[in-house]
């Protein structure tokens, strides 16, 4: 169901103009008008989710099956030495248009650092419990 105040909703259905890479039955491929490094591109489902949590589980191997295709494309038609895929859910998380997409972000040698993080240690009992945590969610 598309949301009439959503402009992702816009923009995948084709009401708003964009600067398409792809478009199929369910989604549309457009290049960020911010992007991160030449060739950033956004997947955007024509179906309404605020973020993945809502989405069936089909329409998410859908959405990251194509943003691999593009990212392989990047790499074939840009020279792109490799491919973040970026998917935030959540305002802690980065979220700020609420509508699942996903970034595709070309990567080039010698480019500037993308998402990196400095890796942090755990003890394994700590491990342990908060696996135990998340399984007991699931």
């Amino acid at each position: 169901m598309r949301k009439d105040d959503c402009i992702f909703c816009k923009i995948a259905n084709g009401e708003i103009p964009s600067t398409e890479i792809c478009e199929n039955e369910g989604y549309r491929v457009i290049l960020d008008l911010g992007p991160a490094s030449k060739g950033h591109a956004l997947v955007l489902p024509k179906e309404h989710y605020d973020n993945i949590t809502e989405m069936p589980e089909q329409a998410i191997g859908e959405a990251f099956s194509l943003a691999g295709k593009v990212g392989k494309a990047m790499q074939r038609g840009l020279g792109a030495a490799g491919f973040n895929l970026v998917q935030n859910n959540g305002t802690a998380a980065g979220q700020t248009v609420f509508h699942f997409h996903i970034h595709i972000i070309p990567r080039y040698e010698n480019g500037p650092e993308m998402v990196a993080w400095t890796p942090g240690k755990a003890e394994p009992e700590e491990l342990k419990a908060t696996a135990e945590s998340i399984r007991k969610a699931l």
